[in-house]
């Protein structure tokens, strides 16, 4: 018995620590290689499969009438907004996928490198301070997409945040606020997808356990809180404050892990 609630705080912890680090821009990646590394935890492919589909659940949710438009667009066969939407995020996939083909083993060997997870909570932590050098208001193109979708290729790396390398290009770009939010976690959608889709081969039976579905759901309600606050804290102006959080989690990582 003692085994089994011991697993489920495990799953829970998981689950809260995905959820949120996922989207806040403060790198689940980097955090997870932390936490795996002090809990002394050997996560299955599994179960980081399950984490994964709750946090894309919380995206689908939050943005569900925009991903419903762009559906609608392909339906019909109309070239509007939805549709222009549907392009750029096609546009911003591919830098991700040609990295991600290209400096697969790289980037894995960079998960193993904790002083490597430092640098990239370093790297977001500069990407988010630049965030406020953002002059002018641009509308979202090919050209800016393709630049955000470098930005998400690079975050692949252990400790460099996709959101705050995504939004931050964004803003940098002159896009406005809201619009760098929107195509930021619209851009998500397929890179998770793909991500998972990748990972298949390597599942057990243990996805449809219960510490999965524990930490998949866990990690749907803190991945949408955790799409809430990074909302707020664009509209307010107070996103590239999350800069001093991941300078902080930079130096410990390099001089105390």
């Amino acid at each position: 018995m003692g085994d089994i609630i011991t697993d489920l705080i495990k799953a829970v912890a998981l689950g809260l620590l995905q959820g949120f680090t996922e989207w806040l821009p403060i790198s689940s990646s980097g955090h997870l290689v932390i936490a795996q590394k002090l809990m002394r935890i050997d996560v299955s492919v599994g179960f980081d499969v399950m984490l994964h589909v709750g946090t894309l659940l919380a995206v689908v949710v939050f943005f569900r009438k925009d991903l419903l438009n762009i559906s609608r667009s392909i339906i019909s066969r109309k070239f509007d907004e939805n549709s222009r939407m549907l392009l750029y995020i096609l546009i911003g996939t591919i830098p991700t996928i040609i990295v991600g083909i290209l400096f697969l083993r790289f980037f894995e060997s960079l998960f193993l490198n904790i002083k490597a997870v430092g640098i990239g909570f370093l790297i977001t932590g500069v990407l988010l301070l630049c965030s406020v050098l953002r002059t002018g208001t641009r509308r979202l193109n090919a050209v800016i997409s393709l630049f955000v979708g470098l930005a998400q290729a690079i975050s692949i790396a252990p400790g460099i945040s996709r959101s705050g390398s995504t939004i931050s290009t964004g803003l940098l770009s002159g896009v406005g606020k809201n619009e760098a939010f929107r195509y930021s976690f619209l851009l998500s959608v397929p890179a998770v997808v793909g991500a998972s889709v990748l990972e298949l081969g390597s599942l057990t039976i243990d996805v449809f356990g219960l510490y999965s579905l524990v930490g998949m759901v866990v990690s749907a309600f803190s991945g949408y809180a955790a799409l809430k606050i990074v909302q707020r804290t664009l509209v307010s102006d107070r996103f590239h404050l999350f800069a001093v959080y991941c300078f902080a989690a930079g130096i410990i990582t390099m001089l105390v892990l």
